[in-house]
């Protein structure tokens, strides 16, 4: 009886590393810009102070610029997380608050980049 319990822990967590494996990566360099799963164009704000674990962005902010979530797999530097007023988790990038932009309506687009001086298209 221990050996088929033992057997079955074996295989259950087999495959939940094997199923975490195969999550998507939250973000991506294409092109020298960083993109979220979906091939979307990702932001920063000027607003938000890198490192202090906030985002500045909220409300109707938060309804054009929607935050790029992140997972509860670990994250290496420079990506780390921001846990938002809500509770849920950003994704930054080497401190900063990432985001993508509603105006952006296919991968590759991005209308956010330079929006009124103050939001950015990440680069390396």
């Amino acid at each position: 009886m221990k050996a088929v319990n033992l057997g079955i822990a074996c295989l259950t967590a087999l495959f939940a590393l094997s199923a975490h494996a195969a999550d998507p990566a939250p973000v991506k360099k294409v092109n020298g810009i960083l993109v979220d799963a979906h091939g979307m164009t990702v932001y920063t704000f000027d607003k938000d102070v890198a490192g202090s674990g906030k985002s500045a962005c909220t409300g109707g902010c938060l309804e054009n610029w929607p935050a790029v979530k992140a997972g509860d797999a670990p994250l290496a530097e420079p990506y780390s997380t921001v846990v938002r007023d809500d509770g849920s988790k950003q994704l930054a990038y080497h401190g900063k608050p990432l985001y993508t932009f509603v105006k952006d309506k296919k991968a590759g687009d991005r209308e956010g980049d330079k929006k009124m001086n103050v939001w950015h298209v990440v680069t390396d």
